[in-house]
């Protein structure tokens, strides 16, 4: 049996690949959709020694299945967002208690003490509808702040500037966590000069604003808010870990999370560092659902295992993996 404990205290890359396998072979037995996955290539369990042969779910069965390892009863479900008509993910949580333990230690992780900052959000998309693994996740990062200050802002931008202005006069540690395009929106009313703020900036356009390349975005908002560099935050609803950038849109994941890089047109094999290809991504957190997730993200692998996301693959659903059959 793989506890919560084996996961969260993992420190070592050996450590990672062991518990790793262990988990694979845990959902393979258990996880229906994943183990017929698995037959559908036809790999076998026990030859898998290495993180390279563990087969790894395209993200759209989210869409389409419900990925569990275990007969328990969903907790909370969450669900990702989409236009109208759109099919979106579930992803089924059965122990909520996992994801809160993942994010809690992976902010320490990055940031230290949660208590040493005022947490504002400005999370406009995603706080107009249900299901929203990052509403929950920072509605309990504001609540573990214990800071009064600390709360979501929705289009009330005056009230947000002036709360930004005076915490940061008064030398208190701020993270503002938000949405890209409202970000920009924010900027454009008011300019700042931020000596103790943190911006970190999750999700993307949402359709509100053009796509824009990573350094040309960041760049304005470093501009905008007076600061030296954009924090991000990589996470999806179908995963229960997250990846941080503290600058340059350079990710480093906690101790339970890493990423492979796949080649775009063979789904089954991988580039070297520095290459361009599929984000496949493993988050030990997510062993009640399915830990091993090859994703829709474009992106490349650097040598100290920090990691650079570069876009999405385009105009299909499943790209050199259309294994949807099953």
């Amino acid at each position: 049996m793989i506890t919560a404990n084996d996961i969260f205290t993992i420190s070592s890359q050996k450590q990672f690949e062991k518990t790793a396998l262990k988990v694979f072979r845990f959902q393979h037995e258990n996880n229906k959709v994943y183990r017929d996955f698995c037959d559908f290539l036809k790999v076998n369990p026990q030859q898998v020694k290495s993180l390279q042969q563990i087969p790894f779910l395209p993200i759209q069965f989210f869409k389409s299945h419900d990925v569990v390892s275990n007969n328990d009863p969903a907790q909370v479900t969450f669900t990702s967002s989409g236009t109208t008509g759109m099919i979106t993910s579930r992803h089924l949580v059965t122990d909520v208690t996992l994801y809160e333990e993942s994010y809690r230690k992976g902010f320490s992780e990055f940031y230290g003490n949660i208590e040493d900052y005022v947490v504002l959000a400005l999370l406009p998309s995603y706080l107009e509808r249900d299901g929203s693994s990052l509403i929950y996740m920072v509605d309990d990062l504001i609540k573990q702040s214990n800071q009064p200050e600390s709360g979501f802002y929705l289009h009330n931008h005056g009230e947000l500037t002036q709360k930004l202005i005076e915490l940061d006069k008064s030398g208190q540690n701020t993270i503002l966590i938000g949405v890209t395009y409202a970000l920009l929106d924010l900027i454009e009313k008011h300019q700042f000069d931020l000596k103790n703020t943190i911006i970190m900036e999750t999700g993307g356009m949402k359709g509100k604003r053009k796509e824009m390349i990573r350094e040309e975005l960041h760049e304005q908002l470093c501009k905008g808010f007076g600061v030296n560099a954009i924090h991000s935050e990589y996470g999806m609803t179908e995963l229960l870990g997250q990846a941080y950038s503290l600058g340059e849109g350079v990710f480093e994941c906690p101790g339970w999370m890493n990423i492979l890089i796949r080649d775009p047109e063979d789904a089954l094999t991988y580039v070297k560092d520095g290459k361009t290809g599929g984000i496949n991504v493993i988050d030990l957190a997510n062993i009640n659902s399915c830990s091993f997730i090859a994703t829709q993200d474009l992106g490349k692998k650097n040598p100290n295992n920090s990691f650079e996301v570069l876009g999405r693959f385009d105009n299909s659903d499943i790209r050199g993996c259309n294994l949807m059959v099953i």
